[in-house]
């Protein structure tokens, strides 16, 4: 990297922007008094807010905007919002906008277009429109400042930059990442969470390609351009709300292929490669859409990332996804578009308003319910017919709250989704897409506790069915020997066994089953995914133990891999298990995800190795995957010497953090899974 991205990464790693950050003191009492509506609401806090920012420009940055209001006051008071979230209020998040659009064609052009649509608008549309407007003119506002601070240091690039954008379209690279950072730091501003970054190597590959032909830039110009603008994702990333710092949403596609279902990797694709693994940091996370005949090249690129233990890239298969989403009724020119949302949910830039991570199913406490009355089944066939049924009640009960939600409105990003403006309609109301996902947590456990009780009571008889009850109820308390059998000598999912994974194939058609035909209370679908969120951890904290061997209160295995306390027989039996299911029915995201020792990236040949591994899960259907390169010394000795290892990035479920940022049990856990080898 060039003596300028070197000194701003090492800002950022220093924090120097910290200083700058306020709290600023406003509550929701003027909206109540008022008796505001929702989008009103929604519109004043942003302007709010983009007025109390202060520019801050650094004289050597050349892309800026920097948090300066670290908090984002309250829409309604208390009191309302105790009425208002029964059952329950969701904010937009976990969404990707058409960036490329505005970017193009500039604000002003932007704000005419609501100017026009509110000659002909009904009370309702003028009300969402005059919004809009005002939220643009605040955007504006805030690069007019911008301008004249960069003007006062002697920034004279930013100040020119700013001279167009965001009012007109970009037409440099340059202007290009700047309206863009302007974009998402609006949005952030909005209150809208975990904002996409989309398919940044197409909607910007043509800016790049035009001043490279141009002689605007050379490459190496453009890269120190990429870097810098990597840069503006950690500058303000830990003010993003999350489960843990980190959990931020800023996720960034590339490759596959384009609505045409030409090869779309390119040059640009490359380059965020490379930056990502030059910069080590934590934003943006990387993700690349591949298919079977993606170049052996590309997942050579992505392994050498993966090398660098960020916890990315995180991989897609085009050959399931695609088929996948279309199944489920997207039209083939949306799907072969789709990016993913925060973690690993597929969705789809611009025309998706979905909600694919409102809840999730647990796939434990579906075979535990049958656990608890295993000594009234005479055989399998019975106990799996009840475990069928109980999976059914459990997802009709998760559909039934989750039609109960709201949408909270969106008036900017709104500007950014579907035809909004033309109808003169928020977001919150509805898009091409409006499906729910629902994660699947905990199928690895499942699976393993559905083959202890086919084996050991219903095939040997070796484990009488109150045996099994009585050891799962006490956590094995006095049976040492039990549970030794059901840990550690009975076959598990990722075994590669045969039977075992056809375990799996059921329980994971069942969940699909179980929501197909059911619609929600916005018109859209429910999607059966395997991710797992952090409800890895909150399931896991209330459960009994499990017939598999799993104790009471331990944590499932993070999104689709094998149980923590399996040590499975290598990296080649786990994807030969974890590609038995039909994923293209359970296609809302959920990557299985392995770790390998950090000694494995060391060489040329082992490097070569892993990305043939990822390779070949691709080739034998598997739908997404994520590899991590760890140490478990060096994480041990992290927790004693935090103070060492400020840097130290690690992958938690679908994004990546530092790791003495993280909570111990998230830090437990990440140290606790098996470390495989090549």
């Amino acid at each position: 990297m060039d003596a300028r991205v070197q000194q701003l990464r090492q800002m950022i790693l220093k924090k120097a922007h910290d200083q700058y950050r306020v709290n600023i003191e406003r509550s929701a009492k003027e909206y109540a008094t008022l008796n505001l509506s929702d989008v009103e609401r929604a519109c004043r806090r942003l302007c709010a807010m983009l007025e109390a920012e202060t520019p801050v420009v650094f004289p050597e940055e050349r892309i800026c905007y920097t948090r300066t209001v670290k908090n984002l006051f309250p829409l309604y008071t208390d009191e309302e919002w105790e009425v208002r979230s029964k059952p329950f209020v969701w904010g937009v998040g976990n969404i990707c906008p058409d960036y490329a659009t505005t970017i193009g064609m500039g604000l002003n052009a932007q704000r005419e277009r609501c100017a026009q649509k509110l000659k002909t608008a009904d009370e309702k549309q003028r009300e969402f429109l005059s919004c809009l407007i005002r939220d643009i003119d605040a955007v504006l506002d805030l690069a007019r400042r911008y301008r004249e601070e960069a003007l006062r240091v002697g920034n004279q690039i930013v100040a020119d930059t700013l001279t167009r954008v965001p009012a007109q379209g970009a037409r440099t690279f340059l202007e290009a990442l700047q309206f863009f950072r302007i974009l998402h730091f609006t949005l952030w501003c909005e209150g809208e969470n975990h904002n996409g970054i989309g398919r940044f190597d197409q909607y910007m590959y043509p800016y790049w390609k035009r001043d490279i032909e141009n002689g605007v830039l050379t490459e190496e110009e453009a890269f120190s351009l990429l870097e810098e603008f990597f840069l503006t994702f950690n500058r303000d990333n830990d003010l993003y709300p999350g489960v843990q710092k980190g959990d931020n949403g800023q996720s960034m596609m590339l490759g596959g292929v384009d609505r045409d279902g030409k090869p779309a990797f390119n040059e640009l694709s490359s380059l965020c490669l490379r930056a990502s693994r030059e910069l080590l940091l934590i934003d943006p996370k990387i993700n690349i859409r591949v298919d079977k005949n993606t170049p052996a090249s590309v997942f050579y690129e992505g392994t050498l990332l993966t090398k660098q233990g960020l916890g990315f890239p995180q991989y897609s298969n085009d050959d399931v996804v695609i088929p996948g989403l279309v199944k489920l009724g997207y039209s083939l020119e949306d799907a072969r578009d789709y990016t993913v949302a925060a973690c690993w949910e597929f969705i789809i830039p611009q025309y998706g308003m979905e909600i694919p991570n409102i809840d999730a199913f647990s796939f434990p406490d579906a075979v535990d319910e049958c656990v608890k009355m295993l000594d009234s089944f005479d055989s399998y066939e019975a106990f799996l017919e009840a475990l069928k049924a109980r999976m059914q009640i459990q997802c009709d009960r998760l559909v039934e709250h989750a039609n109960t939600m709201t949408l909270l409105p969106a008036p900017f990003v709104s500007m950014m989704m579907d035809d909004c403006v033309e109808r003169g309609e928020d977001i919150s109301a509805g898009a091409r897409y409006n499906n729910y996902g629902l994660h699947g947590v905990g199928l690895s456990a499942a699976v393993d506790a559905v083959e202890s009780i086919r084996l050991h009571v219903f095939e040997k008889r070796d484990v009488s069915p109150q045996e099994m009850m009585d050891a799962v109820e006490t956590d094995f308390a006095g049976r040492p020997e039990l549970l030794h059998l059901l840990r550690y000598e009975t076959p598990k999912f990722g075994d590669g066994d045969p039977e075992v994974d056809e375990i799996a194939s059921l329980l994971a058609g069942r969940f699909a089953d179980c929501l197909e035909g059911k619609k929600n209370n916005r018109g859209g679908i429910y999607r059966a995914g395997t991710g797992s969120a952090m409800y890895y951890l909150w399931y896991g904290d209330h459960s009994r133990a499990t017939p598999g061997g799993h104790r009471k209160g331990e944590p499932w295995g993070a999104n689709y891999a094998p149980e923590l306390s399996v040590r499975s027989k290598g990296p080649l039996s786990v994807i030969q298990s974890f590609t038995a299911p039909d994923l293209m029915r359970i296609i809302n995201g959920g990557p299985l995800t392995m770790e390998f020792h950090d000694s494995v990236f060391r060489d040329e040949e082992s490097i070569w190795k892993v990305a043939r591994l990822v390779q070949a899960f691709v080739l034998r259907g598997g739908h997404q995957m994520q590899l991590n390169s760890v140490n478990r010394e060096v994480l041990l000795d992290a927790q004693k010497h935090p103070e060492n290892y400020q840097n130290l990035i690690v992958r938690v479920w679908g994004w990546s953090a530092y790791f003495v940022q993280l909570d111990k049990t998230y830090q437990d856990h990440v140290i606790a899974r098996q470390e495989f080898q090549v």
